[in-house]
């Protein structure tokens, strides 16, 4: 009798999943899930390593795997404590003969399965599960990835093919006798439960199915496909993007199963310019990934990959008005405001908030992009950071850049809506001040029902004076 482990991790669904479908070849298995206490600790800045919210998600998404293997005849097992030390006591006590494992590629991942490396030897076996392209597949070696994006996508677009997804399994057997263990909850996890804001662009619910459900509502029962690359910078509601990153964070749902939805899409109902830029955007995230692979901790050192020195800033009283909204410049304390309510924020803010961050306040990118790793709900590790680094001028893009927040604010959220929406102390100030309400006199802010300075923040900074001052930097 062959008994195997599969060891979920970042790949939390049955379809398209190679570590499943190998582990579902023996004659017992056991699907395990570890809640490993330090993703509940704090990053180095001291927030939480995981918020509520994101928690929240996970705990759906164990949720409805649990339920997905119960349908072939399985179930999920639960340990509470760090994989290295739970899966060689299960491999030693149930006799195991093979533990398969998705790869990973950052730091404290590396970490864990190297210690698994070294106590199970030969019966470990890593699978690729997290990317578009299987990292086999991409016409690059390790070094040989290049720093420019466009380079990458170019090549990798003519000369690697996406591979078709894993069949799903319809059987599987648990190892008998087994303690399954239970899902934990928010409270046993140390955090408190937080309530659905209506505001919120969508009703995130974690797993596969309500991934699946998506997918299906966005491309087909919604048709928004075919606009994608011209509504995918909106800021509210549902469908001005596809909004699939949460559950492609924790592998709910496989880049795979998107691409060949958008194939089978192009030829059912449409082929043009937002088609492909839904692919565009799932070759970034590889990129990120790749990249990350290339340049290992460099991705989490404040000079980031390019090696900038800079004197970063840590004043935690600056760094808490923006993390709390309360700069005084509305687009960034709606965006900010957001992610604290929902877990969520578009593209375009996250752009806006983190150059704010970085390059207006001078503040430590590396403390930005750990409060986005305690909110977010589509945390990981490499697009977060590469971001990040992007935003911050250390990453792929070495230039002094940096985003005119107003100007964004006018492009982006012309009629003021996302900012009413989301900053109601100015609900009623007309658009021709609802970017810029400090410019209004006491007679207007009176009439217009807010006293800058009392119910809502003056500007923290002068924006202009600050990109005065970040064109003089190198």
């Amino acid at each position: 009798m062959t008994r195997a482990i599969i060891w979920f991790r970042n790949n939390l669904r049955i379809h398209d999943n190679e570590s499943l479908i190998k582990a579902c070849q023996a004659d017992e298995m056991i699907p395990l899930y570890c809640v490993d206490p330090r993703h509940f600790g704090n990053t180095s800045f001291g927030f939480p390593k995981t918020g509520s919210l994101r928690a929240q998600f996970l705990i759906e998404s164990l949720e409805d795997l649990k339920s997905s293997l119960q349908d072939i005849g399985c179930d999920l097992v639960v340990r509470r404590d760090k994989p290295e030390e739970v899966i060689p006591d299960l491999v030693e006590k149930y006799d195991v003969d093979v533990v398969f494992i998705p790869k990973e590629i950052t730091r404290e991942e590396i970490d864990i399965e190297e210690k698994l490396k070294s106590r199970l030897g030969d019966k470990l076996s890593f699978t690729w599960e997290s990317t578009l392209f299987h990292i086999n597949d991409i016409p690059y070696s390790k070094n040989e990835i290049p720093d420019v994006f466009t380079n990458y996508r170019k090549k990798t677009e003519k000369e690697a093919k996406v591979r078709k997804e894993y069949e799903q399994p319809t059987k599987a057997k648990l190892v008998d006798g087994i303690e399954v263990g239970d899902i934990p909850s928010l409270k046993e996890l140390g955090l408190s439960e937080k309530e659905q804001d209506d505001r919120a662009v969508l009703d995130f619910k974690g797993g596969e199915k309500a991934a699946l459900e998506r997918l299906q509502e966005y491309f087909w029962e919604g048709d928004h496909l075919k606009n994608y690359k011209f509504t995918r910078n909106g800021l509210l509601g549902a469908d001005y993007s596809s909004k699939f990153s949460p559950w492609l964070a924790n592998g709910s749902l496989s880049p795979r199963r998107i691409y060949w939805e958008v194939n089978k899409y192009e030829e059912q109902r449409k082929k043009n310019v937002s088609t492909y830029w839904m692919i565009f955007e799932l070759i970034w995230r590889d990129y990120f990934r790749f990249s990350a692979w290339k340049h290992g901790d460099k991705i989490f050192w404040p000079s980031g990959i390019q090696a900038k020195q800079r004197d970063w800033s840590h004043d935690k009283d600056r760094f808490k008005k923006w993390a709390e909204g309360n700069t005084g410049i509305p687009f960034i304390d709606a965006n900010m405001r957001e992610l604290n309510a929902t877990g969520y924020m578009s593209n375009r803010g996250r752009q806006n908030v983190a150059s704010f961050l970085a390059q207006n306040l001078n503040i430590d990118w590396r403390m930005g992009a750990e409060y986005f790793e305690s909110l977010l709900l589509d945390y990981d590790p490499c697009s977060n950071y590469g971001n990040w680094a992007y935003n911050a001028t250390v990453g792929h893009d070495p230039r002094n850049r940096y985003f005119n927040i107003v100007n964004q604010a006018q492009k982006y959220d012309s009629d003021g809506d996302y900012v009413r929406t989301w900053v109601s102390e100015l609900e009623g100030v007309p658009d021709e001040f609802i970017h810029e309400p400090h410019k209004m006199t006491p007679e207007q802010q009176t009439l217009f029902d807010v006293k800058i300075g009392d119910e809502y923040p003056k500007p923290m900074i002068n924006l202009d004076e600050s990109y005065e001052e970040i064109k003089t930097r190198d």
